[in-house]
């Protein structure tokens, strides 16, 4: 089995698609092209990175335009710099 490793200061991250069907208050179809790009996704690899504030599992948002996605194994992944993730996303308790 083949599987994925990022290098050089990079990270790779599984892009889960909403396959629903988006439309406007109208009833107007919101083609894929035209909708807004995910900007969460979960942590599957990341490179020999020195005190990394995240680990294979985590959640993190990242920005909105970075990256390179790929097809590989059925599978859509993101593959980008570690400097492109802005935050880890966390559960806590409420108030």
């Amino acid at each position: 089995m083949k599987e994925l490793q990022p290098i050089n200061q990079n990270v790779l991250l599984e892009i889960t698609e909403d396959d629903s069907v988006q439309t406007t208050a109208s009833g107007i179809i919101i083609p894929d092209s035209a909708q807004e790009k995910q900007e969460v996704a979960t942590v599957v690899a990341i490179s020999n990175i020195e005190n990394a504030e995240i680990a294979p599992g985590d959640e993190v948002l990242y920005k909105k335009y970075s990256g390179t996605e790929i097809d590989f194994n059925g599978k859509k992944y993101l593959l980008l710099p570690y400097a492109e993730i802005l935050s880890k996303v966390v559960a806590t308790e409420s108030i």
